[in-house]
């Protein structure tokens, strides 16, 4: 009996171990209307954009070229190219990524993001449920909201 309370409690707190480091399942891929198995998405993406987009990585801060774009135009997400976010809204945050105050309409989803020991919100494409970055209260007038987002996520369009 000993043995399978151990057995039991060992289990049970790996698991919260695993929910605090890691966070909750993943969104369930069918409440997307972009849906491809992740061989489609990893021959479509490449390496590094389906590491960021499909499982949540990080590019490295200030890798990306689009931390220096500033025409006038559209990004939008790289797996399935909904627009994202205007570039009148975006602005230099030092972060080291692109970062914008305002999201456009209906074009993103949050989640709660437990990784890493802290609490986060995730910011994932609305069409295709790819990870984009996060958002954070720290952001400028009018919104004071930042939206972090790798740059890997997102494509430009000039307007």
């Amino acid at each position: 009996m000993l043995n399978d309370r151990r057995t039991f409690l060992g289990l049970a707190g790996a698991a919260g171990v695993s929910l605090l480091l890691f966070g909750g399942p993943a969104p369930a891929e069918a409440r997307f209307p972009v849906r491809r198995t992740a061989a489609e998405w990893r021959r479509r993406l490449g390496a590094q954009r389906y590491a960021v987009l499909r499982q949540a990585a990080t590019e490295r801060p200030y890798s990306s070229p689009l931390n220096k774009e500033h025409r006038r135009g559209t990004f939008a997400c790289a797996g399935c190219a909904q627009p994202l976010f205007s570039s009148a809204t975006k602005f230099e945050s030092g972060t080291g990524w692109p970062s914008f105050w305002r999201v456009l309409p209906r074009a993103a989803v949050t989640r709660p993001d437990r990784s890493l020991l802290m609490e986060r919100t995730e910011v994932l494409c609305a069409r295709c449920g790819g990870h984009l970055g996060h958002v954070f209260n720290d952001g400028p007038n009018p919104t004071g909201l930042r939206y972090c987002i790798n740059g890997l996520a997102l494509s430009f369009r000039p307007a």
